[in-house]
This record gives structure tokens, sequence and C-alpha cells, in this order.
């Protein structure tokens, strides 16, 4: 891993397409997993240089998503430009915890807030394993500390998230 300071919370612009609405021209609730899985990936291999099949080959593991807390809080319309901000909030030696926010393009509109819950396990077979020395050493250099991951607490972040945005708005 390179001495470099790893970005903690990147983020990527993406145009909600025609395909992707319903039939109001919004993003159909469960494209909005795509759009965040999509982006986290694009993350991971832009900014980390982990490519997640090519890191399960060779390691023989890797991450499963065990569970999704989502809120919707703003349509995302077709054709609108929406900006998707991820960060790990938690982990521990087999487990992870990525938040995903989707925002207006400006970044002060909160359209969508995604919680994923990952086990780390091996390939094939599925079963837990635990992380290696060199991804918790990358995990700890990426885990944003200034959020306080509570399991039950994904309704207490989403108004932190909304009242900071509100904040910031009115600056």
């Amino acid at each position: 891993m390179a001495a470099k300071s790893l970005v903690r919370t990147p983020e990527t612009t993406h145009r909600v397409q025609f395909q992707d609405c319903d039939m109001l021209g919004h993003l159909n609730n469960a494209r909005y997993l795509d759009y965040f899985l999509n982006a986290r990936e694009e993350h991971t291999i832009q900014h980390y240089a982990l490519n997640l099949g090519q890191l399960a080959q060779e390691l023989g593991a890797g991450w499963v998503i065990t569970k999704h807390h989502i809120a919707y809080l703003r349509p995302a319309q077709h054709a609108e430009v929406v900006r998707i901000r991820t960060q790990l909030i938690h982990f521990d030696n087999s487990n992870l915890v990525v938040e995903m926010q989707m925002l207006s393009e400006d970044g002060l509109r909160l359209k969508a807030v995604l919680w994923s819950e990952m086990a780390f396990v091996r390939v094939p077979g599925g079963t837990r394993t635990e992380h290696s020395d060199d991804l918790m050493d990358m995990l700890e250099q990426l885990d944003v500390e200034d959020i306080s991951y509570d399991p039950d607490g994904f309704d207490d972040r989403v108004k932190r998230l909304r009242k900071q945005l509100k904040h910031e708005r009115s600056e």
C-alpha cells in the first residue's frame, strides 16, 4: 500500500438514466442500490487500486452484503446529475459497514442514504473469515472516525445528515 493518504470519502457524479426511472420519471427504488454499489466499486478501483473481483480471486475471500438500511428522502429525477459519496464507517476483523449518500449535484440536498453491512467470507463456501493484516491496515486508514457507528442508529444518522446539509445551505 502506498504511503500517500487515502481519500476517505470519495465522490462521483452520475446522470440518472431513462431506463432506470419509473412512470413518474423518478429513479426506481431498486435502482438506487445499483447506483450506490456501482459508485462504491468505482471508488475502490479509482482511489484504492482495489478490484474486488481480483481481490476475491487472489485471497480466496471477499465481502458479501448481509444487510442494507436505506432511506429515500427526495426523488432523483430522469436526466438529473446526482453526486454519490461513499465511506467506510465501521469495521472489525471480519465485517464492515459502508455508508453511501446520494445528493443533488451541488452536494447540498440529500436524496438517499444507504448503509451496507458486509461480511468477509471464503470463496467458495461462503464461510466467514477474518481480514488479513494488510486489509486491516487499509481499513484503518479508510475508516471515517468522526462518524459514531451504532447498528441501531441509522435513522439518527439520517437526521444528523439532513440537519448538517440544511445548515450548509443556509450559510
